[in-house]
C-alpha cells in the first residue's frame, strides 16, 4: 500500500479519481507494475540523497527518465513496454548515480534502523512487552514459581525433547545437579553470560570443576548449591522445576483517551516513588482513585468511601473469591492490613505500615492512585509506599502471550 500511494500522488487523485483507482488495482494485480513503481521510487530516493553532489543536468536527466517510466506505467502498454522502460531507467541510473561503498551493508543497516525505529515507536505508543517477576499478583497473574523435586524422588525429569517442548509451551524448565566426586562445594560465583540469553553457573567440588547451563535465577544457591556443603559422589545437589512468569503485552494506547478505572491491572514506573528501586516497572491492581477515603477491614476487604468491595465489584472477582481459612505459605487472598498480616505470619516484616488496622483511614491525594497486589501477603504496594502519581502509569495489562497456560489470552482481569 505504501508504494501504491506513492505512485498515485495527491494531485493525480484529485484530478482523475477513477483512473487513480484503476492504477491502484493494476498495481495489486501486476507484478511488473509493482517492480516498475518500486524502481522509480528507488531512483527518486537516490537522486534526492545525491542531489548536492550531482550536476544539474544529471539530476534533470534522471528525473526525466523516472517521469518517462511513470508515464509508461500509467499508459498500460503491456509488460514488454514496462520491461523496456525499466531497463532504460536502470541503465541511466547506473551511469549517472554515484556508487556507494559497501552498498549491501549500507542497505542492511538502513533496514535494521528502520525496523528498530518502528518497533521503538510501536512499544512507546501502542503495546509494550513485559513479564511478571514475582507472585504479588497471584492468582490472577503468576511470576516465576519453582518446586524442589528432591522431595519427590519418584518424579522423573523429562528427556531433552520433552523438556524443549514443555519450556516453549508451558514455560517449564528443569535443573538437576549430581555430584561427580566426594568433596566440599566451593567457588560458586554469580552466573555469567557466555552467549546472548545463555548463562553458565560454574562451581567446584574439591578440585573437580563443573558447570550448569541456564541456571535458575538465584535458586540453585537456595536449594543446595552453596559453598561449604559436603557431598558424596552420586548425591543429588539440586533438583528443581522452574516455571517462567507470565509474559504479557501492555496496552499503552487506551490511557491516552481516558483515565484508569478501579479494578484494572495497571503497569507503572517507580520513578519518584520513595523507598522503591527507581526506573523499574511494577504491575498492580488499581484500587482507589483521587480523593477517595480508603480502609482495609479485618475481614480482608477494602472499604472505599464506606463502601465495602467484594467479588461482585468489577475487577475483584478473583481477589475476593476466597475462604478466610484458605491460606497457604506466601499466599492469602483479599487485602490484609498489618494486624491481619501479623495474625497469619507473626513477626513477618511490615507489609502495611500505612494501614495498621481497620480503623485507619487514608485519603488518596489529588492526581494520585492506590495500587495493590492481589496476593497481599507477598506484595509490596501502596500499603507500604503510599500514593502512586497518575503520570507514572504507562498502561494496563492487555494480553498474556506466554506461556500457554489457562491465563493465556485476554481473559486476565
Amino acid at each position: 500500500m505504501r508504494v501504491c500511494f506513492l505512485a498515485c500522488e495527491p494531485a493525480f487523485w484529485v484530478g482523475f479519481p477513477v483512473k487513480s483507482l484503476t492504477m491502484c488495482i493494476q498495481w495489486f494485480l501486476s507484478r511488473a507494475v509493482r517492480r516498475a513503481t518500486e524502481l522509480r521510487q528507488q531512483v527518486l530516493r537516490l537522486v534526492n540523497e545525491q542531489r548536492d553532489i550531482l550536476a544539474a543536468d544529471t539530476v534533470t536527466s534522471l528525473l526525466h527518465a523516472a517521469e518517462e517510466l511513470r508515464s509508461t506505467i500509467r499508459s498500460r502498454q503491456g509488460k514488454a513496454k514496462l520491461e523496456a522502460g525499466m531497463a532504460r531507467v536502470t541503465e541511466i541510473a547506473n551511469e549517472k548515480l554515484k556508487p556507494y561503498p559497501c552498498a549491501s551493508a549500507r542497505e542492511n543497516v538502513k533496514e535494521l534502523l528502520v525496523a528498530a525505529t518502528v518497533i521503538l515507536a510501536f512499544t512507546t505508543f501502542f503495546l509494550q512487552l513485559t513479564k511478571i517477576p514475582t507472585g504479588s499478583m497471584q492468582p490472577t497473574l503468576y511470576g516465576i514459581t519453582h518446586e524442589d523435586l528432591r522431595s519427590r524422588p519418584d518424579f522423573r525429569i523429562p528427556g531433552r525433547l520433552a523438556r524443549f517442548a514443555r519450556y516453549w509451551f508451558r514455560g517449564e524448565s528443569y535443573c538437576e545437579i549430581i555430584a561427580k566426586t566426594d568433596g566440599v562445594i566451593r567457588e560458586v560465583p554469580q552466573p555469567k553470560l557466555v552467549l546472548p540469553f545463555v548463562k553458565q553457573q560454574s562451581f567446584k567440588i574439591g578440585d573437580v570443576a563443573d558447570r550448569v547451563w541456564l541456571p535458575p535465577e538465584q535458586l540453585l544457591t537456595r536449594y543446595g548449591l552453596h559453598e561449604g556443603r559436603s557431598v558424596h559422589a552420586g548425591e543429588t545437589i539440586a533438583r528443581l522445576k522452574v516455571v517462567a512468569g507470565d509474559h504479557l503485552l501492555v496496552d499503552r494506547f487506551t490511557y491516552n483517551f481516558r483515565r484508569p478505572t478501579r479494578g484494572e491491572i495497571i503497569v507503572f514506573k517507580t520513578r519518584g516513588i520513595a523507598d522503591l528501586d527507581q526506573d523499574q516497572l511494577y504491575i498492580k491492581r488499581l484500587v482507589a482513585l483521587p480523593g477517595e477515603r480508603v480502609r482495609i477491614g479485618n475481614d480482608q476487604h477494602l472499604v472505599i468511601n464506606e463502601r465495602r468491595l467484594d467479588a461482585a465489584t468489577p475487577g475483584f472477582e478473583n481477589v475476593y473469591t476466597f475462604s478466610p481459612t484458605n491460606w497457604v505459605e506466601n499466599q492469602c487472598f483479599g487485602h490484609v492490613n498489618q494486624v491481619v498480616a501479623n495474625r497469619w505470619r507473626n513477626g513477618y516484616p511490615l507489609l502495611a505500615p500505612r494501614f495498621h488496622d481497620e480503623t485507619v483511614e487514608r485519603v488518596v491525594g489529588s492526581r494520585q492512585y492506590l495500587a495493590m497486589g492481589d496476593n497481599t501477603l507477598n506484595s509490596r504496594d501502596s500499603r507500604d509506599w503510599g500514593d502512586l502519581p497518575q503520570e507514572n502509569v504507562i498502561g494496563k495489562c492487555w494480553f498474556v502471550y506466554w506461556p500457554f497456560t489457562e491465563r493465556f489470552g485476554w481473559a486476565v482481569r
